[in-house]
């Protein structure tokens, strides 16, 4: 059965906007809730990035049920592993059982500020192999010690260990990288709705999995203001995985989507008041064999009132497509 979650989307609003919205999505039915985790947001426009592992830990006390996920934090360059090993564990805590680490080989936009410039692909992915395999030691408890090609570790331990394990899960985009993680997680994030990645991963993943998607949508009674929106905080989206990965600054993200048109957001964001349509954007991960949707309200301005008003038609239509 198809889970559908909310988007705690730390680019467009503040950090305390943003427990009142987890709250709200809670309340609102949600099955569970994925935080981004960046240092910059894609576009000026947008105007936030707070810290999500506070903001998550802020959650974490006012929800109760909703599962929380980091959708996906980089544990290779702004974040040494080990720290990102102690900050899972204490979240799990904080949650009582209901985090989910979600990880990835990231963007220059978030990773490039620490001055350690960006590497290729090939060495983001084998980064991300070992810091998962550092990830899981220090889960343990145990001491560790790991001496790698990328990451060292001397003598660490995570002192306060959750009773439930923490799960990662791992973004992919094709062969070689499920080859590569599906190993080593339990779960599979991906950005496009592709059945052959869940095949994929399904031959090489050993057990059950949740195979994690996440759509856009712009909700607002007036379908024209909804589309202004989109375009002036989310056009970055049709640059694409391959080419946003790269870019390093909000200029540009801007530069590169300065010709994108409001009418080309609107073919790829379904925007404006009609239920029916904008619960058809997951329909295509539903169909490539997803588990779990998670569903980002474009823009700060209408969260409350789309909480308020908007998410719990929008689940029953969303529910009713499975």
């Amino acid at each position: 059965m198809a889970r559908f979650g909310y988007t705690l989307m730390t680019e467009q609003s503040g950090p305390r906007e943003l427990v009142r919205y987890a709250q709200a999505a809670e309340d609102a039915g949600f099955d569970f809730e994925v935080s981004s985790d960046h240092f910059t947001p894609w576009l000026m426009s947008q105007g936030h990035s707070p810290y999500a592992w506070t903001v998550l830990g802020a959650v974490a006390q006012v929800t109760s049920s909703v599962d929380l996920m980091t959708y996906v934090t980089c544990p290779t360059t702004r974040y040494h592993p080990a720290v990102v090993a102690q900050k899972a564990a204490t979240l799990q805590i904080l949650s009582e059982g209901r985090f989910v680490l979600g990880v990835g080989s990231g963007e220059s936009l978030n990773e490039h500020v620490v001055g350690e410039g960006w590497p290729s692909v090939d060495t983001r992915q084998s980064k991300l192999v070992e810091a998962i395999e550092i990830i899981r030691e220090l889960h343990s408890g145990d001491l560790l010690t790991y001496d790698g090609e990328y990451f060292r570790v001397d003598s660490a331990r995570i002192w306060d260990v959750p009773d439930v394990p923490v799960e990662i899960a791992v973004a992919v985009s094709g062969d070689e990288s499920i080859s590569s993680f599906a190993p080593l997680a339990e779960h599979m994030v991906a950005v496009e709705p592709e059945g052959d990645l869940v095949e994929k991963w399904d031959e090489v993943h050993e057990g059950g999995s949740r195979k994690i998607g996440q759509v856009p949508i712009c909700w607002d009674p007036d379908r024209d203001a909804a589309i202004e929106r989109a375009h002036d905080q989310f056009r970055w989206f049709a640059g694409g995985w391959a080419v946003n990965s790269e870019l390093p600054t909000p200029a540009g993200f801007a530069a590169a989507s300065q010709f994108v048109r409001p009418e080309d957001v609107a073919a790829e964001i379904a925007c404006g008041p009609d239920l029916d349509e904008l619960a058809e954007s997951v329909h295509p991960f539903l169909k490539a064999g997803f588990t779990d949707v998670a569903v980002v309200q474009v823009g700060d301005e209408r969260q409350d009132q789309f909480l308020a008003e908007v998410a719990e038609p929008l689940l029953e239509r969303m529910r009713a497509l499975r």
